[in-house]
């Protein structure tokens, strides 16, 4: 009993130290590369539009010259790891998106189902549905 307590403790810490090293490496500036929405590819104009900064828990989403403020949490703890999105101003204000994401040193993958009605499960979109997967490269 000593022995599963000491390793629930260890599990527990190594997931907080993981929560933690995300939150510090999803920081920064980030352009998207390739974008899709409901099984149809963005064109290449529209990504250009786009920028995205991340930090402390907040995020800034500017496109055409449009900012879209909120908040962000990550869960470490599912496969794949989750992300929540809540817009505080513009025009998510109010609205909460479940996300996925996958941090791979200065590339950022991230797949939001903007009904807000559920997590997606992988990094793909379907026609008929809400679902938006971008992959940011880190601008240094």
């Amino acid at each position: 009993m000593k022995t599963l307590f000491c390793l629930c403790l260890l599990l527990g810490a190594t997931a907080r130290t993981l929560a933690a090293d995300d939150a510090r490496q999803i920081e920064g500036n980030w352009k998207p590369t390739a974008a899709e929405i409901a099984g149809q590819p963005m064109p290449p104009a529209a990504l250009q539009s786009i920028a995205m900064t991340l930090a402390g828990g907040k995020y800034t989403v500017t496109a055409e010259g449009h900012p879209d403020i909120g908040t962000y949490t990550l869960d470490t703890s599912t496969t794949p790891k989750g992300m929540t999105v809540t817009g505080t101003e513009g025009p998510n204000q109010g609205k909460t998106f479940p996300c996925i994401y996958a941090l791979d040193g200065d590339t950022l993958k991230i797949c939001y189902d903007l009904s807000g009605q559920a997590r997606p499960t992988e990094f793909k979109t379907k026609p008929g549905t809400l679902l938006y997967c971008a992959t940011y490269r880190r601008v240094k």
